[in-house]
């Protein structure tokens, strides 16, 4: 899948290991970079539902957003890129159809 960032700052600390770690800690840039790589090397966003980390939609003022586990209460989260948005029978997203996203960044969406 191809990943895409709408930060250009986080797309950057992404890719140095020192700055994802500076801003995160070792154990959650880790799993930041495992999530990135899962991402990167599925086909599809429906292949996300077979691997860890929970990947799921998001509801209200998220809505049209994903997100990713990755330790204690924060996730990783993106949104597909398609026009139009891949859409089921029933008006849900078409996981199997989305082969590009944009990574937002890490939050804590308990907050």
């Amino acid at each position: 899948m191809e990943v895409l960032f709408d930060d250009a700052r986080f797309r950057d600390e992404c890719n140095s290991d020192k700055a994802l770690v500076r801003r995160h800690n070792v154990q959650r840039a880790k799993v930041i970079r495992r999530r990135l790589d899962d991402l990167r090397a599925a086909p599809t966003l429906g292949t996300m539902r077979t691997l860890p980390g929970r990947c799921h939609e998001l509801l209200g003022d998220r809505a049209g957003q994903l997100s990713i586990d990755l330790d204690g209460p924060y996730r990783l989260l993106f949104r597909p890129l398609a026009e139009p948005m891949p859409r089921k029978a029933d008006g849900g997203l078409d996981w199997a159809r989305v082969e590009r996203i944009s990574v937002i960044g890490v939050v804590n969406t308990h907050d």
